[in-house]
């Protein structure tokens, strides 16, 4: 039994199973039930471990477009709208960032209609100098997490 990287092993078998028991994480891992429930309590108590959820394919669900949405914002406002857009329930990721633009956001929609009106919406706020929008024709990988070195 060896605890040489339990976490960084443990963490890959869930990102495998999300939803695997304790027990066949003991059997995987070669340590007890116990050894595994502790460490999970730990990883979860320092936010390395932040939730279990399921992996959605919005696609599925009617959301058929994705839009990437770059924004220049007054400075003293960035913190507002990024909180502004991270409350809104189609955006799935929104990122303050270097370069020409100052926030990146992607969002789900059911449409481009859809995606206009909220677009649009956006653009009312005159902290937002400037947007550009570009709508993903293929995603080739999206939500993936990998593997931590072991």
């Amino acid at each position: 039994m060896t605890y040489e990287n339990l976490d960084r092993r443990l963490v890959n078998a869930l990102l495998s199973d999300g939803r695997a028991s304790l027990r066949s994480l003991g059997e995987d891992l070669d340590v007890s039930v116990t050894t595994v429930s502790n460490h999970i309590t730990d990883l979860e108590e320092q936010g390395i471990i932040r939730g279990y959820v399921p992996e959605v394919n919005y696609g599925r669900l009617g959301y058929d477009v994705t839009a990437i949405i770059q924004l220049k914002v007054e400075g003293s406002a960035l913190p507002e709208i990024t909180d502004r857009l991270g409350d809104q329930t189609h955006m799935t990721s929104v990122y303050e960032v270097t370069g020409d633009h100052d926030i990146v956001a992607i969002g789900k929609f059911a449409d481009t209609d859809h995606m206009n009106d909220q677009i649009k919406e956006l653009l009312t706020d005159p902290d937002i100098n400037e947007s550009n929008t570009s709508v993903v024709l293929n995603p080739v990988v999206e939500h993936e997490q990998f593997d931590l070195d072991v």
